[in-house]
């Protein structure tokens, strides 16, 4: 369904102009050789480019004759490559090497352009032929660049007329005579993407840009020890059996990774979540539902979150909408692949697929969970990467929440299922260690109750703001929790330590064993109190005491530690709201960064 499903987008891509065509591919290019027709170099021309975002020149991105997959073997492509093929240059330290790569590279372009008519053919030959690579590093031409042809950046050739070699339209019909040349060596299968009878690829394309894989790219589809092989299907000395194991064509090989490559490129619409890389299209390739699409999940300085809700209403009431003068559909199939980087291959973390204006609904489902009261009454969006980091130690150096769980995470939102029960376990774990919840983490942990199956807190207690009427125990205790330390707080003004740093996670835990001791404590920091202050909270303790129907428990379940972490932090916020409490905000007691 992946290779399918790329495919299919790269073929919608290729009929609206926006892809590379079947026989080509893009390079990064540093450098051209300017020749003269009679194959003389001219001079070397820089094709490096500034970003808009960087101060740095990066080469530039051109379209060129789809490159071959290399390893040690020596393979060269045709019109652009490394200076080693190009110029028999390079700082390896194997010149015996290098001059057999400038001989492939010679024989490839004989092999293509002999015969054929026409002056930038003839010049790429005469160069090929007249090239002195016993003496090429000397040339003067190429003193100024030396040192970045032995980077081993790529090169083409630039005619006299300002015009590159594979642009020329002679040369692209030559190429493409010769690349469509069945090979006799080529073996005929049924393909597993089109099932048409088809020349199986023996390799794979690299997929190249995927951060944590090798920078001269990984295989999605590869086998590169016997142990994977299928019985009959061993790759042997000829070399031909590796692609039988699965066949996939050439021609839809070609097409998955152009397709995979091309979202690569697009930075805008790439993101990270650990070690993850997830993309992600619309059917009909349309860039305006990727921007909705990353915008609900990541959050975006240019879609505010009502467009979004504006956009998620139209769509589930009519079908349809528009933004930014596209029709949007809800049924419009959408999909999102997260690849991660496995030594020389990539490994699938998940591959999502429903339609576009479902997976809106989920996610907006998912924001309506995780809504909260948040402190001095603000509101912000929780995005995935941001709640994700509620997971993992951020004082530590390894600040990446668990890849399994990561991708977990995002498919539960998206397909509207259970959240993995280690985001629960990963976000009490914080709790605990920190000896604190924010906003971030009490929402997530109701968003989790609300929608997991499973769950025995009553559903009264997962609420937006602080609920007054519940008498659900855990909850009480820890809104008890939360008096008890405001009453501390109040009592000792700039107090470094409160009784939240020491016997937090204990009380969640054994409430049996903690309270008494706390409540005591109370009545110690109550009596620097004033008169007001005291009757105040001596009210707020009566009342939640009273709403306690049964003996402290000795022990409470992780769901009811979860309950009790939310109805402190729903207290906690409440009473930092509330225009009796002697101090406003809830930061200048905690010093908590919110």
């Amino acid at each position: 369904m992946i290779l399918q499903s790329l495919v299919r987008y790269y073929d919608t891509l290729a009929a609206n102009g926006e892809i590379s065509p079947a026989g080509w591919s893009t390079a990064k290019v540093s450098l051209a050789l300017r020749l003269a027709p009679d194959g003389t170099l001219l001079g070397v021309a820089s094709l490096k480019v500034t970003p808009k975002n960087g101060k740095k020149e990066i080469p530039q991105v051109l379209t060129v004759p789809e490159q071959v997959k290399r390893a040690v073997n020596i393979s060269a492509n045709f019109l652009c490559d490394n200076g080693s093929y190009m110029l028999a240059i390079d700082d390896k330290g194997k010149p015996e090497r290098t001059k057999e790569c400038f001989q492939a590279a010679k024989e490839l372009h004989h092999a293509v352009l002999d015969g054929v008519e026409g002056e930038a053919a003839k010049a790429v030959l005469a160069f090929f032929d007249t090239w002195n690579i016993d003496t090429a590093a000397e040339n003067e031409q190429l003193a100024d660049y030396l040192d970045e042809i032995k980077a081993g950046g790529n090169v083409i050739f630039q005619m006299e007329d300002g015009s590159y070699a594979q642009e020329d339209s002679v040369i692209r019909a030559a190429w493409e005579k010769y690349r469509t040349h069945a090979s006799p060596d080529a073996v005929i299968m049924r393909c597993l993407v089109t099932g048409e009878e088809a020349p199986i690829a023996r390799l794979h394309p690299s997929i190249k840009g995927i951060s944590g894989a090798q920078s001269s790219g990984a295989s999605l589809v590869s086998y590169n020890a016997a142990a994977f092989e299928s019985y009959g299907h061993e790759d042997g000395r000829d070399k031909t059996g590796q692609g039988q194991n699965a066949p996939v064509s050439e021609a839809a090989a070609f097409k998955y990774g152009t397709a995979l490559n091309y979202m690569i490129a697009d930075r805008e619409h790439v993101q990270r979540i650990a070690d993850t890389t997830v993309l992600c299209w619309a059917e009909d390739a349309e860039p305006v539902e990727q921007d909705i699409w990353m915008a609900s999940v990541y959050g975006s300085n240019e879609i505010d979150q009502q467009t979004l809700d504006g956009i998620v209403k139209a769509l589930a009431s009519g079908g349809t909408t528009k933004f930014r003068d596209k029709e949007i559909r809800y049924d419009n199939p959408f999909y999102v692949l997260g690849l991660a980087p496995n030594a020389s291959r990539l490994s699938v973390r998940f591959f999502l697929q429903n339609e576009f204006g479902k997976m809106l609904e989920n996610l907006h489902k998912h924001q309506e969970r995780l809504e909260i009261v948040q402190p001095m009454g603000e509101k912000h969006a929780l995005p995935l990467w941001h709640l994700l980091n509620e997971t993992a130690n951020q004082n530590s150096k390894n600040k990446t929440p668990p890849a399994p769980m990561a991708g977990a995470v995002l498919t539960a939102i998206l397909m509207g299922t259970d959240y993995p029960a280690s985001l629960f376990e990963a976000v009490m774990l914080r709790i605990r260690a920190e000896h604190d919840i924010n906003w971030r983490k009490a929402a997530i942990l109701k968003a989790y109750f609300l929608k997991n199956k499973g769950i025995t807190i009553p559903k009264e207690v997962f609420q937006v703001e602080l609920n007054k009427d519940s008498s659900c125990t855990p909850y009480v205790l820890g809104r008890l929790f939360a008096v008890l330390e405001r009453v501390q707080t109040t009592a000792t003004p700039g107090i470094k330590a409160t009784i939240r740093d020491k016997y937090f996670t204990s009380a969640s835990a054994t409430p049996a064993a903690i309270f008494p001791l706390l409540l005591s404590l109370s009545q110690h920091h109550q009596r620097k109190l004033t008169e007001g202050s005291k009757v105040y909270f001596d009210k707020i303790i009566t009342e939640l005491e009273n709403r306690i129907h049964t003996t402290l428990p000795t022990r409470f379940s992780l769901q009811e530690q979860g309950a009790f972490y939310l109805g402190y932090y729903h207290e906690k916020q409440a009473l930092y709201t509330s225009k009796k409490g002697d101090v406003k905000t809830e930061n200048s007691t905690t010093g908590e960064d919110e």
